[in-house]
C-alpha cells in the first residue's frame, strides 16, 4: 500500500527544534492559518478552496426524491468524499484509506449531525417528495489540513448554492427553471467550521493548522468544530499523546477564535460573488417577480 515519504531523522529533529524556539518552517506563528482563498464557479454551489498547498473542490447538487419512511417531514442531505492519487501518492483508486475514512466521518459529525442544514426546509410534500442535497468533496492536492479545508469548502458551497423554486398545487409539484423564477438559497441553521491543532513535546507545544511535515512529526492531533457564535459542535482527538484538560480548553479557545476569523472570510467571499452576479440589480427584480 503506497505511503507518504516519511521525514528523515534530521528533518524531524530540525522541525522539533524550530518549534521549541516558536519558529515554523513556513514562517507562520504557532496559532496562524495558512493563506486561504475561495473561488466560486459559474454554477451555483461550486467552491474551490485553497489552504496553503491543500486544494479542495466541492460541488453541491439537488434533486427531487422520496424522503425516508421514518423522516417524512425531512429532506435528505449527504456528503461524499473522494481522494484520488492526483492529490497524493498515498491515495489509491477504489481503496478507502484511513485518511478518507476520518475525513468523511468528521465532516458527517461536524456538518450533517450538527444540523447545519435545515433538512425540514427541504420537504416539498410530506412523505412523498423532498429535495435530496448532495455535497461532493474532491481533494485535488493534499498538504494536510484536509478536514479544515473540506469543511470550509462544504459550508461555503452550501451558502452559495441555489435550488430551483417550486410550487405545490394539491399533489402536483411544479419546478421552475432559473429563467422563470430566481433560485432559492438553502436554509442554514448555523455555519460550523473545523480547526485542527497538533501537539508536540507531550502537549506543551500546540500548533494550529499543521502542514504535512508537521503532521508527520507531531505526537497527536485534535479537531475542534465550532461556529461563529462560539458554540462547540464536536471535539475529536485521534489517539496520540494524552492531553490535559487545561491544554484542551486552551486549544478549544484558540480554535473558536480562528473559526470566527474563517467565518468572516467565507462570508465576505460569498457576498462578493453575490454582488458580481447581481449586475444591475437583476436579482432583486426577479425576487419581486417571485413574490408577486
Amino acid at each position: 500500500m503506497p505511503r507518504e515519504a516519511e521525514p528523515s531523522l534530521n528533518e524531524r529533529a530540525f522541525i522539533l527544534q524550530a518549534l521549541r524556539e516558536n519558529i515554523r518552517l513556513d514562517g507562520r506563528a504557532l496559532d496562524a492559518f495558512r493563506n486561504l482563498s475561495l473561488t466560486f464557479g459559474d454554477e451555483y454551489g461550486v467552491c474551490d478552496v485553497q489552504l496553503g498547498k491543500t486544494r479542495i473542490l466541492t460541488r453541491i447538487s439537488a434533486e427531487i426524491t422520496a424522503p425516508f419512511p421514518d423522516r417524512k417531514f425531512d429532506g435528505i442531505f449527504t456528503i461524499s468524499t473522494e481522494l484520488s492519487p492526483m492529490a497524493s501518492p498515498a491515495f489509491e483508486v477504489g481503496r478507502q484509506t484511513e485518511t478518507e475514512t476520518l475525513l468523511s466521518r468528521l465532516l458527517e459529525k461536524s456538518i450533517r449531525r450538527s444540523s447545519a442544514l435545515d433538512t425540514e426546509s427541504l420537504c416539498i410534500l410530506s412523505g412523498s417528495k423532498c429535495w435530496s442535497v448532495r455535497a461532493d468533496v474532491h481533494v485535488l492536492s493534499s498538504d494536510a489540513g484536509l478536514v479544515d479545508a473540506s469543511c470550509i469548502a462544504v459550508i461555503a458551497a452550501l451558502q452559495h448554492f441555489r435550488r430551483p423554486d417550486v410550487s405545490v398545487s394539491g399533489e402536483s409539484v411544479t419546478v421552475y427553471s432559473m429563467s422563470e423564477r430566481v433560485p432559492v438559497p438553502l436554509a442554514m441553521l448555523h455555519h460550523p467550521l473545523c480547526v485542527t491543532v497538533a501537539f508536540f513535546e507531550a502537549g506543551e507545544i500546540v500548533v494550529v493548522d499543521p502542514t504535512l511535515r508537521e503532521q508527520q512529526v507531531c505526537e497527536g492531533e485534535m479537531v475542534v468544530t465550532a461556529n461563529r457564535t462560539g458554540e462547540v459542535c464536536q471535539i475529536s482527538k485521534m489517539g496520540g499523546v494524552p492531553a490535559e484538560a487545561v491544554g484542551v480548553l486552551r486549544a478549544v479557545e484558540v480554535a473558536v477564535g480562528k473559526v470566527r476569523e474563517l467565518s468572516e472570510v467565507v462570508r465576505k467571499a460569498v457576498e462578493e460573488d453575490g454582488k458580481r452576479r447581481n449586475v444591475g440589480g437583476m436579482m432583486e427584480e426577479l425576487r419581486a417577480e417571485n413574490e408577486r
